[in-house]
């Protein structure tokens, strides 16, 4: 199978879908900061697949995208509660995150992240456009909305799966809870920063992209 990545933005559904993926068979990795890590899992989402998909399209030219929509409504509220929660820990300098995570959100949200609706919406619908005008006219981006009837089915045909089985996406990850994907026990999660050969190395797109 070629590789998956899921390019919507957090608080889209990246956590619902990552546990889709692994009920249908795939190693997946929510967030992924090593190379072995790229190497080992099936499907990856959120940082930094949702700023670095152009890149990846290059490393792995066989991959499908998928692309994760959300009334505004609803994703505004839900991604202001997200940033006042890592705000502090994604200072460039100070902050306790993984370097390729700080930087994912910095160039998608700006360096001080913007909390006010107005200037989410912007990053919201300019990301939006940079993804549909660099995958258009081709076939390997899938647009879905986790919350309507039978985008689960949409994704099955999109892989090419067998559409047994639901239609609709587990909800998870819901109000004010940010922490599903650790709490959630499944064989097939790869870790963020699984060890290979390059140890826990981080997997700089651009050089491996133009070695």
């Amino acid at each position: 199978m070629s590789k998956i990545f899921i390019i919507g933005l957090p608080r889209t559904g990246t956590t619902s879908i990552s546990v889709a993926l692994l009920e249908l068979g795939l190693a997946v990795a929510h967030t992924a900061f090593t190379k072995r890590t790229f190497e080992v899992a099936d499907a990856i989402s959120d940082s930094p697949c949702f700023s670095d998909y152009q890149q990846l399209d290059g490393l792995f030219p066989k991959a499908k995208f998928i692309y994760l929509t959300r009334d505004m409504d609803k994703w505004l509220p839900s991604i202001t509660m997200l940033l006042e929660k890592m705000a502090a820990h994604l200072e460039p300098k100070t902050g306790r995150f993984n370097p390729i995570l700080k930087r994912s959100f910095h160039d998608t949200f700006s360096v001080e992240l913007p909390l006010n609706y107005h200037e989410l919406s912007d990053c919201y619908e300019r990301h939006q456009q940079m993804v549909y005008s660099y995958f258009e006219g081709r076939d390997n981006l899938l647009t879905i909305d986790i919350s309507e009837q039978g985008s689960l089915l949409k994704m099955k045909q999109f892989l090419e799966m067998e559409e047994e089985g639901s239609i609709d996406f587990p909800k998870l990850n819901v109000g004010r809870n940010v922490a599903n994907w650790k709490d959630y026990k499944h064989p097939n999660k790869i870790s963020s920063n699984l060890a290979g050969v390059d140890h826990r190395k981080y997997f700089d797109f651009y050089y491996a992209a133009n070695k």
